[in-house]
């Protein structure tokens, strides 16, 4: 775990976007981003939050598939990791003040969208409770991670 300090600039990043990003976000993101999970999903973290959107962002707000604007967009989409796959995660928002993840599925070429919150989803994607096709079927917890 990075500490409090990473939540604390991952706050500072949603400032600089003029949003509010969930806390639940600060804090997973502040203790294990920029880190992979199992070699597969990758969770931004404070150094790589803002590099990613502005590298990416630009490219998936031109996908005819990708119904959302991306953060620093106003009103955009958080971008906040990836798989190996080369599937696309955010945290979209909605009228009142929450996100919800959601994912551009590369090799599927669709967009879904979730009801979860990032920890809820977190979670359950990575302890199998998910339910989907798309994400591995993991191993039980403790997740290797590599930064």
């Amino acid at each position: 775990s990075a500490g409090a300090g990473e939540g604390v600039l991952i706050e500072a990043i949603g400032r600089f976007w003029s949003v509010s990003l969930p806390a639940d976000f600060g804090d997973v993101a502040g203790a294990y981003g920029d880190t992979s999970i199992s070699g597969y999903l990758y969770l931004c973290g404070s150094r790589t939050l803002e590099s990613y959107a502005a590298r990416m962002g630009p490219l998936l707000e031109k996908s005819s598939t990708v119904p959302y604007a991306v953060l620093p967009t106003p009103g955009g989409a958080l971008l906040w990791g990836n798989t190996l796959d080369g599937d696309q995660l955010f945290l979209v928002p909605h009228e009142d003040g929450t996100r919800t993840v959601s994912a551009f599925r590369r090799n599927w070429h669709d967009f879904i969208d979730t009801d979860m919150c990032f920890s809820d989803w977190v979670y359950l994607g990575l302890t199998g409770g998910a339910h989907t096709d798309w994400l591995p079927e993991w191993g039980p917890l403790p997740h290797p991670l590599e930064t």
